[in-house]
């Protein structure tokens, strides 16, 4: 299966998801899944009313005049293995999630680029006797910045003539394809937190970025060489070169108004150098165990999209990193070749965000 990251932003489109919401205006998914009713023998769609999204009082169906491929209850079950797939645990952003350091967008849509302001940090105390004298007077300033919203999806296809066969034979549908779509595109998500990758497009904000960057390459991170050998060539003093880097990571965050909490993400390489002992004089007590005594340091994991040799202290507050919401994973019907296969995509519309500040201050401190 193929994955596309679709973008679309100042009057542009790449993609053919990206051109099919330019020329159509929009993207409506609820019409984009309709259902045959064998009872009836008539095509509807979902139809959202208004009101809570999550009450299904708030929902009605619409009679459609053209032919619709699966039953009510086939969708069901392709969302029910697609959703599945996306509560798959990806550490970053899972911890993303968990920890409540997500936004949510009204219209993702309709929405094509997040703008968002820095602001200054302006005015200053004074100590006066009287409280009559006043003060130096200062507005406070505000900088634009842009991330594109990117339409993350996978295609499959539905052959009708094996659909009609486990029909016939009480089957349910085979959700296998539907399954490695939506894992595709978590994986991709998570990747975006972790790799090298940068998506550009569209209008360009005050510092001249119009992308969505990652822990290890957003240019404001604070950047931290691993002095010496990598934590898996070490020989010796294995665990206190480890405890003393991340010791000073922990410091330039603080250095840079970061006071955590944090989380600290390692490759896979460093898996078991870490469950190694800490030193000899206290057998049983592992690196990650020592790490772990750090104040302010929530949890160590292991990510299999980070590069090896690289690691990165993340402070988890939504100051510094989020998950940028817009539409969670969903199927949805394409296209029609012929009379025997259907195609179908899973897409969401979820990209994280690293932020700073206008000095340039960033939580994220990257080893490497």
């Amino acid at each position: 299966m193929e994955l596309n990251v679709d973008l679309l932003g100042g009057g542009q489109a790449q993609g053919n998801v990206a051109n099919y919401f330019a020329s159509n205006g929009r993207l409506d998914v609820h019409g984009m899944r309709p259902f045959f009713d064998p009872k009836t023998r008539k095509s509807y769609i979902s139809v959202f009313k208004g009101g809570d999204p999550k009450d299904v009082k708030n929902y009605g169906v619409l009679p459609l005049n053209t032919n619709a491929t699966l039953r009510r209850d086939e969708w069901k079950k392709l969302d029910e293995a697609v959703m599945q797939v996306g509560r798959f645990r990806l550490g970053g952003v899972q911890d993303l999630v968990s920890k409540g350091l997500t936004y949510d967008l009204g219209n993702a849509m309709g929405t094509t680029v997040l703008e968002w302001h820095d602001v200054s940090d302006p005015m200053e105390a004074d100590v006066t006797m009287d409280g009559v004298t006043r003060s130096n007077g200062d507005r406070p300033k505000y900088q634009h910045n842009y991330m594109p919203l990117p339409i993350i999806h996978v295609d499959y296809e539905i052959n009708l003539r094996e659909l009609s066969a486990s029909r016939n034979m009480g089957n349910p549908i085979d959700t296998t394809a539907a399954e490695s779509a939506a894992r595709r595109i978590v994986e991709k998500i998570e990747a975006m937190l972790f790799t090298n990758i940068t998506y550009a497009f569209g209008e360009k904000d005050a510092r001249g970025r119009n992308s969505i960057y990652s822990y290890i390459n957003h240019p404001d991170r604070i950047p931290m060489s691993i002095a010496g050998a990598h934590w898996d060539d070490l020989v010796s003093t294995i665990g206190l070169t480890i405890l003393n880097q991340v010791l000073v990571a922990k410091s330039a965050s603080i250095a840079k108004y970061h006071y955590g909490p944090w989380m600290l993400y390692i490759p896979q390489n460093f898996e078991i150098v870490i469950d190694k002992d800490y030193d000899t004089t206290t057998p049983g007590t592992t690196i990650r165990e020592r790490l772990m005594k750090i104040e302010g340091l929530q949890g160590i994991k292991v990510i299999d999209t980070l590069p090896a040799d690289n690691a990165v202290l993340v402070e988890m507050l939504p100051s510094t990193v989020r998950l940028v919401r817009g539409l969670g994973i969903q199927n949805v019907e394409w296209s029609t070749e012929g009379n025997f296969v259907t195609k179908f995509k899973v897409l969401t519309i979820q990209v994280p965000q690293i932020r700073s500040d206008m000095n340039k201050k960033c939580g994220i401190v990257h080893l490497a």
